[in-house]
């Protein structure tokens, strides 16, 4: 049976497939398959869109290995098992009274492929989900072990790395005590009174995320806010929307337009647990079923409002081709390869329909749009790859120090594929 990633749009091209269950059975996969030539991949929960995990080689499932969730209270971080899955170890970090800062979309992604590849979720002062990594541990080339803790020096060049520098095996991460957060959606938000004050929007609460179709161009369509319970409250709020045009949604809401909201987390302004609210979708179920296509393109927050007045130009080509676009923001981070690297990002992100091959003729246009803003893409999602040479190193200023980093690590390219050498790497 061919092995597939979650959306369907692509099938692994890996000779072989193993899962092993323990670290020390993977380091000596790793150090026995590298000292016989064969290139190296891992795979987490298959969430990406491109072939960042694909290997012609050996494709490491790191789901098998131990689970693992310590809690040092005094440390305030939380060490887990790389192969996890970010809505379960939400809910033993619950269980014992402590939370992440923020969680993505969706819970059912892999701390560590989430982590390599700069995912996020959003707020205004709430970084990636890399940016919570205190510490990480890998088995490299050699299959020896490499443990990097904040502050040594190449820690920021190891932590969002898209595999490149071995497999990670596990992470700590920072943790706070659980705290509960509320979800309200507002609709048919004007997207100029968006634009006349982007920061005064996302400011609304903790997380916000902005959802439009683009059919029509003028209209954010809904606003999810998802505001900590334990934070002063507003009751201006909905008369300050209703000034811009806005109205609360007075039933639960998907993103998607006339799609059933089973199975969003709940809104209407419920409080519930952190991993209950922040996440859009529930981990009980499967959103779309992988039936789409994702990318996403990460702005400065200086440039958002102009980069979103170029993407709304363009929405007659967009929207025949999209199901939704969300708009979010990233706080900034250090991490070499963090699409939030250096500044604080806003997040722009397409959920296409099923059909590649007019995604991607249509990708060069958009990001040739976005190019003047210097739009970084999402890792994990789909992106022309066509001038990544020379781009890259434009983007981000540590480029050069992580292909150094890369090459000290993995001298003999065991953990480099297609995707990294068409990036350069």
């Amino acid at each position: 049976m061919t092995e597939r990633n979650w959306a369907g749009n692509l099938a692994y091209g890996a000779r072989r497939f193993a899962r092993p269950d323990t670290v020390d059975g993977l380091a000596e996969l790793v150090a026995a398959t590298a000292h016989d030539g064969t290139r190296v991949r891992a795979l987490g929960s298959r969430h990406s869109f491109n072939r960042i995990a694909d290997t012609e080689g050996l494709a490491i499932e790191t789901g098998g290995l131990p689970v693992t969730v310590d809690v040092d209270e005094t440390a305030r971080a939380v060490r887990v098992s790389a192969g996890l899955r970010y809505g379960e170890l939400a809910e033993v970090l619950d269980r014992h009274g402590w939370a992440l800062a923020n969680l993505a979309s969706l819970p059912h992604i892999s701390v560590a492929g989430a982590v390599a590849t700069g995912t996020h979720g959003s707020g205004d002062r709430l970084g990636s989900l890399a940016a919570a990594v205190a510490a990480i541990e890998l088995v490299t080339a050699d299959g020896s072990t490499l443990a990097l803790r904040r502050g040594d020096p190449d820690f920021d060049g190891a932590v969002v790395a898209l595999g490149a520098l071995g497999i990670v095996t596990a992470l700590e991460l920072d943790i706070e005590p659980t705290y509960d957060v509320a979800q309200t959606v507002f609709e048919r938000l004007p997207l100029d009174a968006v634009l006349a004050d982007l920061d005064a929007v996302t400011g609304l609460a903790a997380s916000t995320s902005l959802f439009t179709t683009w059919r029509d161009p003028d209209v954010i369509d809904q606003l999810w806010l998802k505001r900590r319970t334990d934070a002063a409250a507003s009751d201006a709020l909905p008369a300050a929307l209703a000034a811009m045009g806005a109205g609360p949604a007075t039933v639960k809401r998907h993103p998607l337009p006339d799609v059933s909201a089973e199975h969003c987390t709940d809104q209407l302004g419920l409080p519930g647990s952190w991993f209950e609210r922040l996440p859009h979708f529930k981990l009980a179920f499967t959103p779309s079923n992988g039936d789409e296509l994702q990318s996403e393109f990460l702005v400065s927050r200086t440039r958002a409002a102009e980069a979103l007045r170029v993407v709304r130009s363009l929405a007659s080509s967009i929207a025949p081709l999209l199901q939704v676009c969300e708009i979010r923001t990233v706080a900034a981070d250090t991490l070499w390869l963090s699409p939030a690297y250096g500044h604080d990002a806003v997040g722009i992100h397409f959920t296409w329909l099923p059909d590649q091959p007019a995604v991607e003729a249509l990708l060069p246009r958009l990001q040739a749009a976005l190019a003047p803003f210097d739009a970084r893409p999402h890792w994990g999602k789909l992106f022309d790859p066509a001038d990544a040479v020379e781009r890259m190193p434009q983007l981000y200023p540590r480029w050069h120090d992580f292909a150094g980093l890369r090459a000290r690590l993995d001298p003999n390219g065991v953990f480099r594929n297609g995707f990294l050498e068409r990036l350069g790497l």
